[in-house]
Order: C-alpha cells, then structure tokens, then sequence
C-alpha cells in the first residue's frame, strides 16, 4: 500500500464470529477497503482452515477467505469465553455470526445483551432461515438456500433434473447483500440522533431468491412456473453458447434491437433483420429453435478466433468461455490487475483475484492472506487489560 494512504473503512472495527462461508466473507469484503477485521476461531480452528484444495498441507481456501484478518481464538461455551466476548465487542462497531438463534441464546450473544454496553454495536446475524418463522432454528448452508430459493429448479436444461452451482452461490450472494446491509446501518447509525445501532436479520436463502428476478410477479399475474432452458433465456434472443469450428465455445447475447442487427450483420445474415420472423424480439421468441440453429450452423464453420474478430469488427456482443488459465493470462484482466500477488507467509505469494469495486480515489487493497491460528491473540487481549500471565492461562484452560 502506498505511504499514508488511508483505506475508506480504516477506523472501522469487524468482529467476525462467524464460520463457512457467508459471514467470513462478508467481513472480508470489508476488510478488502481497511475495515479493522478480527477473526474469532474456536481453539481448534475454523473449519475453513481444512476446506478445499490444500498445498504442502495449508488450506488455499482460508487463505482467500481470511485475508486481511486479525485471528484469536475463543471458546464461546464457557462462561470465560462469553466474558471475553462481550468486552470484544464492547470495542466493535460491527459483529458478524452465523449461529442459529437458540445456540446464540445458550451462549449469551445476543443483540441485547452485546449492546448493552455498546448502544451503537451493528450486529449481523447470518443463517439459514431467519430470525424468526417456522423454520429458524433447522441448521441451513448455502446448498438449501439454492435449493428453496427457486434458483436449481430453473439451472440446467430441459431435459434433465434441476442443477446446484458447482460453487458457494449462495454464500457469496449473502456476503454481498450483507456487507451493503452493513454499510446501510453503519451509515445510518452515524446520521441518527442517538447514535444506536441495530441487528440484521440475514438468512441465506433471502439473499439469492432476490437475484432470481421477476419470477414472483409472472406466478401472480401469469400463473408461470419458470422451468429449466438451458443456455437461454426467456426474454431475449439469441442468448446462447455455440461451439465453434476448433472445439471451443462462445456467448452471444442479443439484449437489444441494435445488438440483434449487428450480431445478424457478422454472422453474414443481414437479411434476417427484415425476416418477419426474426424482427422483433417478440417473434425471435417465437421462433427460438429455427433462429438458434442458423447461428449454431453458422458458428460451427470458422474457428473461436476468427468468429471473434468479425464480431469486434462489427462491434456485436460476444465472448469466449473461459477456463480459469484463461482468466490468468487475459490481456484485458491483466491491465485491470484483477489478479493480485499477494505476500503469503508459506508460499512467499499467491495470486487470487483483486478487490472489486475500484474505488477512484480511496481502493481497497489485499494486504496479507490468512494468518497463523491464534496470531493475534496476545496483542488484542493485551488490548483488553489481560496479562501475559492470564493469557496463557487462558491457553492452558482450553478458553483461547
């Protein structure tokens, strides 16, 4: 980082209590822009710290997840653990969990009791299904929540069985909705009278159902159940994948009346554009399958790199389906610096991708990956008054 440049969340202090995988990142979005992260493990260390691909024994995956983070340990079940934790977050802006309600009821950290002392304390409270309703205390992960949220039964094709995402859809999803719910509260806090601040309530299945788009309203006013179509959608064409001449795969999607012309243009097929049954959006929908097979039949004759630059030439949307290699080596990607080498204790450094957005003047930064178990607790609870003495007692009762 250069010289005295100050991150647009230093001064903010993050307390993330939670585990895999919506809570650890929400905090690590805003560790990304300087927030002040403190990850709080259970002696044994998180489960994150054992997940995913491993090299030379070291989970990849923590450190992604956990960069930019302070670790201390902390048995939440004991009486001492629970002690600690409230004077932690006596000196927290924000608190991040993502257990379910009872279990955090057994241990004492509730809204209440954590801002008794910290009347402005922004607690986020991740979970399956809420805070309250019929389902609040079933233990949920991202997979149920794409499951009920309506977003598997319409992945995949037609033809086949609803899909999962072969990632932490969901989770991902919860951590963006929440770091922007976070900052809401935050800046609502500082702009009220009194100064107090408030829970949020952020089950997992809430935050990707809302990505789903308009499936509410055409059930209420349509009565349609979206189903599965494959690469399509159901409100514009052509939007597809097409193999090409060599093997490889392409995206096109004709979003708009203008895009549609100059996509029909680089295909060679100027005369689809007064076709009647290609015209307008309305009866390319009609006639999907006849117009997908004249672009499919069309790409299978050039290969992806020539398909690609008649399409540039012609300023038509398009492109290639990447492999992560691909990504690595994008000129475009490289340009941007949307991989960061990052300094890593193990590995010396590891890239991973940037921190996004870019901020013009005040960005984020990645400045180290996930720390060592523990790392930090000397320093923070000396912060707190305890001594050398009663730090390793604390280790040797099993409470950090």
């Amino acid at each position: 980082m250069e010289e005295n440049r100050k991150l647009p969340l230093a001064g903010l202090r993050v307390i993330d209590a939670s585990t895999v995988l919506a809570g650890p990142m929400l905090a690590t979005y805003l560790g990304d822009f300087g927030a002040d992260v403190i990850k709080v493990e259970h002696p044994a260390g998180d489960p994150l710290r054992n997940a995913g691909r491993q090299k030379d024994g070291e989970s990849l995956e923590w450190k992604l997840v956990s960069r930019n983070k302070k670790p201390i340990t902390l048995n939440f079940s004991t009486p001492k653990g629970q002690e600690l934790f409230h004077k932690l977050a006596e000196t927290a802006d924000v608190v991040i969990t993502n257990f379910r309600p009872k279990t955090l009821e057994k241990w004492n950290i509730t809204y209440e009791s954590l801002s008794k002392d910290n009347p402005g304390l922004i607690v986020v409270k991740v979970s399956g299904f809420g805070e309250d309703g019929p389902y609040k205390e079933r233990p949920g992960f991202g997979t149920l929540a794409e499951a009920m949220s309506g977003f598997a039964q319409v992945n995949g094709f037609p033809d086949r069985g609803p899909v999962l995402p072969s990632f932490a859809l969901a989770d991902y999803a919860t951590a963006l909705m929440g770091a922007y719910a976070t900052m809401v509260a935050i800046y609502e806090r500082d702009h009220s009278e009194d100064g107090r601040g408030q829970y949020i309530d952020l089950p997992i299945y809430e935050a990707l159902m809302g990505m789903l788009g308009n499936q509410v309203m055409e059930y209420d006013q349509l009565g349609v159940i979206p189903g599965r179509k494959g690469n399509r959608t159901g409100w514009t064409v052509p939007r597809n994948l097409y193999e090409t001449k060599d093997g490889k795969w392409l995206a096109i999607s004709g979003t708009s009346q203008p895009i549609v012309e100059r996509i029909f243009k680089a295909i060679g097929r100027e005369d689809l554009i007064t076709d009647p049954k290609f015209a307008t959006n309305q009866k390319r929908l009609e006639n999907v399958d006849e117009l997908e097979a004249i672009i499919a039949g069309w790409m299978k004759g050039y290969t992806q790199d020539e398909i690609l630059e008649r399409f540039v030439h012609f300023e038509a949307t398009i492109a290639p389906v990447y492999t992560v290699e691909d990504i690595v080596n994008d000129p475009h990607f490289n340009h941007r610096e949307n991989i960061a080498d990052v300094p890593d204790v193990h590995f010396g450094s590891v890239k991973m991708l940037n921190v996004a957005p870019k901020l013009s003047r005040t960005p984020g930064e990645i400045r180290h990956t996930g720390a060592e178990l523990g790392s930090y607790n000397e320093t923070l609870y000396g912060e707190l008054g305890l001594t050398p003495e009663e730090i390793e007692g604390l280790k040797k009762d099993g409470i950090i």
